[in-house]
């Protein structure tokens, strides 16, 4: 009787090993491939699978995307400038058989072939190429890598230049030439400016020489400005002190019409208005005290 419960329990154990040995659960992102005394016989779906134990061995191969870091590395530009230049790469195993059976390790040969085709495509571009093309680039190098991958059943779905690093002679040049730039455009502005004032003067000037009251008046604004600050002295431009001496001689013109009942007997002083002196006919400027 102990004989046989104990011949019992070791079955019984037996059992539950050979059970745990064949039952193998694969994940919802995962898919296995069974191998049956060493020959692929395929690839099997997310679930509970029976295995025979000893006879099969299952791989389990992940479906997720990964994303591996490219490692930075010097290289020489096609202008001979040395960059260190770092990426990152998105790939997932589309075919699992392929990615076991055609491959041993499929991380390590992605990593080594990313960094190769890296160095190539870059070294294959200018450094002003490289700064601002990163997106042609990137498109080079995944379709290189997806072509080298497709036989190891694995997608390539991105590739992305993470880091350029200069040397510091070169961000020394570069923010110089930035610099030069940035004067560049604005002497550029500055005499756009210029040209545009020197027009609106120009029409200025045409417009008061058709009409010279416009000159006249323009110069009393003057005077009304200057008589805002607390000045001593007030400059009178010729054009000015002519039209006053005209003025002046009107005034006096009109008293004397008035006076007599008659025509205007030519110049002559009123009240409050004295005949204004002559004005030098060369462009100088009298100056009067307030």
């Amino acid at each position: 009787m102990n004989s046989f419960a104990t011949v019992l329990i070791i079955l019984v154990i037996v059992v539950l090993i050979l059970a745990a040995a064949s039952i193998r659960i694969i994940k919802q992102y995962e898919e296995g491939v069974l191998f049956r005394l060493g020959k692929v016989i395929g690839a099997r779906k997310p679930g509970l699978r029976l295995i025979i134990p000893i006879v099969d061995v299952l791989h389990r191969v992940s479906l997720r995307i990964v994303t591996m870091p490219i490692q930075s590395q010097g290289i020489i530009t096609q202008d001979n400038v040395t960059v260190d230049v770092s990426a990152v790469a998105y790939f997932r195993v589309v075919d699992p058989v392929k990615s076991v059976v055609a491959i041993e390790n499929v991380y390590s040969a992605i990593d080594q072939i990313a960094q190769t085709t890296l160095r190539k495509v870059v070294g294959q571009h200018s450094l002003d190429q490289t700064l601002s093309e990163t997106d042609k680039i990137n498109l080079d190098i995944r379709k290189i890598l997806d072509v080298t991958t497709a036989d190891w059943g694995v997608q390539v779905t991105l590739v992305e230049l993470k880091d350029i690093q200069l040397p510091d002679s070169m961000k020394r040049a570069m923010a110089r030439q930035a610099e030069a730039e940035r004067e560049k455009r604005a002497k550029i502005i500055n005499a756009e400016g210029e040209s545009m004032a020197a027009a609106a003067l120009g029409d200025a000037s045409d417009t008061m020489m058709a009409h010279p009251l416009a000159l006249q008046l323009r110069n009393l604004q003057s005077l009304v400005e200057i008589g805002v600050d607390k000045n001593t002295t007030v400059v009178f431009p010729a054009p000015l002190m002519s039209t006053i001496a005209e003025l002046g001689n009107f005034l006096a013109r009109e008293s004397a019409a008035a006076g007599s009942g008659g025509p205007s007997a030519g110049p002559g002083p009123v009240a409050g208005l004295s005949s204004a002196p002559a004005v030098p006919t060369n462009g100088h400027a009298d100056l009067a005290k307030r």
